[in-house]
């Protein structure tokens, strides 16, 4: 009798379970979840602040090539006295005076080639900010619309796990009758117990997963999300266009956003070695100067107030610096060579990844289309063997069995689904074509 109660509870269990995702709070849509990573995804932000300071390099390039002026203000407190003299007027003699000198300095450059290319430097690396900035909101329209995916793939589990649990509480219940009654099998009895309690188990390691999902939407929107709209039962199925593999991989070499901040990198790296080199060449500065100094005494009488301007050139030369500017130049050969290499890595990356994508969108749309026809051959050879059951012919392993062969068809036909959205979706990034536009047609396809 005991064991008919805890077949109840079983039961009643798969009900809550399957009732929890009838009844939820309010759904959030692909498009809620972009609208918040717009204002909270921080890896979004990070690379918005990180334009904004790139501005700034603009005017810090330039202002080696405007005038600098300073103002020097020195207060002395002097005490003197004579130790030996030849003038026999002051053969000996002590005094204590302040002075003050106020030094105004006016120096505007003129020949400052590390300056001028350092102007063309910054330039660059502001294109490269811009296009980070557009990499990032790209990548971040893919890792909301991941990680939404991957949520709704754990909510599946889970729904799938709970009709499976349903279904083997009730074959366990059946079995506990024909026990009772004296028309059960034992091995059938064990079967149904070993399934539920494996559905279970299961179960517990699916709603880990989910709530692990869940967390992951909030790292991208800082809001606690508890549900998400499923995807439509059925969804448009078109393929890339063009429908050429080449079209797609030459435009990701010359258009994928990571492409082309490298290229920004190996042109920021160029202008550097040229930089360095600059510390070999000669500097000139035009510079004007005013000076006034007032002493309130000297040792040999009287103060005085003077006025000084000076307008000079000012001539550099740089011979040796202990081989610092040298050092300098190789480092920045050497990095430029790095930036080169990386950026081979990111076109031979592009090429792959964007081939990847494409036929991945075409693989899940052949899925797709062979799972629907899995799960109806699935849905009838469960409802056969079912009525095989009922006659005697099938042992209740064969029908857990075929239930369950039924919902991981189920699960692979959610699966493809996703798949091709995410592909597309990935193959449009590729090439730095991805719009809200593009997120705004996969949320049309959401509940």
């Amino acid at each position: 009798m005991a064991v008919k109660n805890r077949s109840k509870i079983f039961l009643g269990v798969g009900l809550v379970t399957l009732m929890s995702f009838s009844f939820s709070a309010k759904s959030e849509t692909l498009m809620d979840l972009y609208g918040l990573a717009l204002e909270s995804d921080p890896t979004l932000k990070t690379a918005e602040y990180d334009r904004q300071a790139a501005e700034e390099l603009i005017d810090q390039a330039w202002s080696g090539y405007l005038p600098t002026v300073t103002l020097d203000y020195d207060q002395v407190e002097t005490t003197q006295d004579i130790i030996s003299s030849d003038n026999t007027v002051f053969q000996s003699g002590s005094t204590s005076f302040p002075s003050t000198t106020l030094t105004l300095t006016l120096t505007q450059p003129i020949i400052r080639y590390a300056n001028y290319i350092r102007i063309g430097q910054a330039e660059e690396e502001l294109k490269k900010a811009d296009a980070e900035l557009i990499q990032s909101q790209q990548e971040m329209m893919i890792r909301v619309t991941e990680a939404y995916f991957e949520t709704l793939v754990t909510e599946d589990e889970l729904k799938f796990l709970a009709a499976e649990q349903l279904s083997a509480s009730k074959k366990l219940e059946e079995e506990l009758g024909k026990k009772d009654s004296g028309t059960g099998r034992a091995v059938d009895l064990y079967d149904a117990e070993a399934r539920l309690a494996t559905v279970e188990a299961d179960i517990a390691e699916a709603e880990v997963e989910r709530k692990n999902a869940y967390d992951k939407l909030y790292e991208i929107t800082g809001k606690e999300v508890v549900s998400l709209s499923a995807l439509e039962d059925s969804i448009s199925l078109t393929e890339p266009v063009p429908g050429n593999v080449e079209h797609w991989m030459d435009m990701a070499m010359k258009n994928n956003p990571a492409v082309v901040v490298q290229r920004h990198s190996v042109d920021v790296s160029r202008l550097e070695i040229d930089r360095q080199n600059a510390g070999h060449y000669p500097t000139m500065d035009l510079v004007y100067r005013m000076t006034k100094q007032e002493t309130q005494g000297t040792l040999f009488g009287g103060g005085s107030d003077v006025e000084t301007q000076e307008a000079l050139l000012r001539f550099n030369l740089p011979i040796y610096a202990g081989g610092s500017v040298s050092s300098k130049k190789r480092e920045a050969v050497a990095n430029s060579f790095s930036t080169k290499s990386e950026l081979t890595k990111l076109l031979r990356e592009s090429r792959s990844e964007s081939r990847k994508a494409f036929w991945g969108t075409l693989n899940a749309i052949k899925r797709v289309k062979a799972l629907e026809k899995a799960v109806m051959s699935q849905e009838e050879t469960l409802h056969l063997r079912r009525v095989s059951y009922d006659s005697g012919l099938e042992t209740a392993m064969n029908v857990l069995d075929a239930e369950r062969d039924f919902y991981s068809a189920k699960r692979d036909l959610s699966q493809a689904k996703y798949d091709y959205v995410l592909n597309g979706l990935r193959l449009k990034a590729m090439v730095g074509i991805l719009t809200k536009d593009d997120l705004e047609a996969v949320n049309g396809w959401l509940k």
